[in-house]
């Protein structure tokens, strides 16, 4: 971003941090790493410096500093803290965050910025930002520790609140960087929350920028607290992982990775993406084990498709989380015993916390907006408030979320928040099937995780396209490339949790997914048969009765399946015509997109010729 004139960074740092933390920067044998920490202190000017090696002095050390900064407030709970963004910093900033490319390159749906002007704005904001407060440094794996799946990331922020969050959900690696010196390529983060008002919200929110460097692996985020502004890790990462994915051949997804119990001792691997609010994080945790509930690393080893966790934390919706339909994680951010933040919930003048789900009800106290007390018109707990933990807490954790190979993917999952098109579970008749009509295709209504309008419906390919650094076109392509490699490749699913009936009624409740997981799970070894449509494969009505009885023991009418599974033509030709649509606008789509829509679309048509607009089940069964 910067360069000073000296070449004795060292010596420069020198003047600037205690001898404890420079003994730890020049325990790194990294020159790039010394200049980079010097510039930004040159520019942003910080009152300290605290570089963080892990130990539980350093956690602790942190965890009081975001007290003590007025970051996080206690609660009555020592291990629970409450962190607010502020009313105008709830969510992540599409509009000011950008991918800077050399000469501005214009790409189809992503926000881009003209690589020099961008520096160059980010560099004025930067001056002497973080006068009068402690700048941390921290180091981290993005995976797990020995694994050639795992990038490595060095984080610069001034906030504790975030350098607390980024503990919690990344493995500290800081020996990593002291062994290997200036052979290791890392990503770099640089934020700065900028100037706090007297609530402790940043103040300067018209000068919030997120700018994603991909020639420089750097990212630089100004003026926000909001996590999926700020910490490094999550989805900025996110951005320059895709980027290094598609120039080394292999995948970064914005999945899950959970094992599905089949017959026997068998335990199938699954990835899922959801945008936001779509029932991931419930999908993950009603799974028989959890590798990871957000982010995924995918690589072909021996012909198989293996992905691992790059986190170790959640940073979840904690709105509607209540002990009926997501026990575990309730009983984790109740637990005495669990570290937890909470950020824009409802912190009560009793020192408890609430949120829309949790048992009792809300008093007066303090949340997103300032003073709440019953009856005011904002509610209580805003509906993407958050709570950040440790992955580790879950009973259901897998233990093989440390395997340096990670573990094999035997299916992908698809879902959106859709009220009346797809059916709640679907396979396709193949990989690039799949990955065409589901991953690309994916739509879900906005929910307020983004600034904008909630409910409308968007176009969200493979739930990525808030954190795609490249073309959707590319990176379709870059999938169907990627199965070229593999042997057995993963069959790939859609669910739809949201599917209403014609009196706006949900024709699925919460726990059900636990029987489209258990029917995808024997999906993928054939052990379940399932009924041929022009758009895709979907379940025998016995099989999921049996599923129903034996996972949730309840009955399944077939009526409902019926109504569930219903081939709604109209719907599915217009999904057809909005996404055929959208890529038609995007150069590079691979065509072999519109060819596989085409024959699709052809389907539907010949459906409804012989059987009219909404075509039962039962009828394709009787083929």
């Amino acid at each position: 971003m910067l360069s000073i004139e000296e070449y004795d960074y060292a010596g420069f740092l020198r003047g600037f941090m205690k001898e404890k933390m420079l003994d730890r920067l020049l325990r790194i044998k990294d020159p790039e790493l010394h200049k980079w920490v010097a510039d930004i202190i040159r520019v942003a000017e910080p009152s300290s410096v605290y570089v963080i090696v892990g130990d539980e002095e350093d956690i602790e050390y942190v965890r009081r500093a975001a007290l003590i900064n007025k970051e996080e407030l206690p609660t009555k709970n020592p291990k629970h803290t409450i962190h607010f963004d502020g009313y105008k910093d709830l969510a992540r900033d599409r509009g000011n965050t950008r991918i800077l490319l050399t000469g501005g390159e214009r790409v189809p749906l992503i926000n881009t910025y003209e690589r020099t002007t961008g520096l160059n704005e980010i560099k004025e904001i930067f001056k002497g930002i973080m006068r009068g407060k402690e700048m941390f440094i921290s180091f981290f794996c993005f995976g797990p520790r020995n694994s050639p799946f795992t990038l490595h990331a060095v984080q610069v922020t001034d906030s504790a609140y975030v350098a607390h969050s980024e503990n919690i959900l990344y493995r500290i690696c800081y020996e990593d960087f002291v062994k290997h010196g200036p052979d290791l390529r890392y990503l770099r983060f640089l934020h700065s929350a900028g100037e706090r008002d007297e609530n402790g919200w940043s103040k300067n929110t018209d000068k919030r920028r997120i700018f994603i460097d991909l020639e420089d692996d750097t990212v630089y985020s100004t003026n926000t607290q909001y996590a999926g502004n700020t910490v490094g890790l999550k989805k900025l990462a996110l951005r320059l992982c895709v980027n290094r994915g598609l120039m080394e051949g292999w995948l970064c997804e914005h999945m899950f990775i959970t094992g599905i119990k089949g017959p026997g001792d068998r335990v199938t691997y699954l990835t899922g993406a959801f945008p936001a609010g779509c029932g991931k994080t419930s999908t993950a945790l009603m799974s028989d084990t959890v590798v990871g509930d957000d982010l995924a690393i995918i690589r072909e080893f021996n012909g198989v498709a293996r992905a691992v966790n790059p986190e170790i934390g959640m940073f979840g919706i904690v709105d509607g989380i209540n002990p009926r339909d997501d026990p575990e994680i309730y009983e984790i951010l109740n637990s005495p015993d669990n570290e937890v933040i909470f950020s824009n919930v409802l912190l009560m003048e009793d020192g408890e916390v609430w949120w829309t789900g949790k048992v009792g009800e809300p008093g007066r106290g303090i949340n997103y907006a300032g003073a709440w007390w019953p009856g005011k018109e904002n509610p209580p707990s805003h509906p993407n408030a958050r709570f950040t933990t440790s992955i580790k807490y879950l009973k259901t954790l897998d233990p093989r979320i440390e395997d340096p190979l990670g573990v094999p993917v035997g299916g992908m999952i698809f879902g959106g928040r859709d009220s009346d098109t797809w059916p709640p579970v679907e396979e396709s008749f193949d990989w690039t099937h799949g990955i065409i009509t589901k991953g690309a295709a994916l739509e879900s209504e906005r929910t307020t995780a983004v600034l904008g309008k909630a409910g409308e419906r968007e176009f969200n390919p493979y739930a990525i396209l808030d954190f795609l650094p490249i073309s959707v076109g590319k990176f379709t392509e870059h999938h169907l490339k990627f199965a070229e490699k593999l042997e057995a490749k993963p069959k790939v699913f859609s669910v739809n949790y949201f599917l209403r009936d014609e009196r706006g009624n949900y024709l699925a409740e919460k726990v059900d997914k636990k029987v489209w997981l258990k029917w995808m799970e024997l999906r993928v070894h054939d052990d379940a048969g399932a009924i041929e449509t022009p758009t895709g494969l979907i379940p025998l009505y016995e099989d999921l009765r049996t599923l129903f009885d034996k996972q949730l023991g309840k009955e399944y009418p077939e009526t409902l399946y019926e109504k569930q599974f219903t081939l709604r033509v109209p719907q599915q030709l217009s999904k057809i015509e909005r996404i055929w649509s959208v890529y038609s606008e995007i150069p590079d789509t691979p065509g072999i997109l519109f060819d596989v829509l085409r024959t699709q679309k052809e389907r539907l048509e010949n459906a409804r010729r012989r059987h009219g607009n909404f075509i039962s089940p039962h009828l394709f069964a009787k083929k």
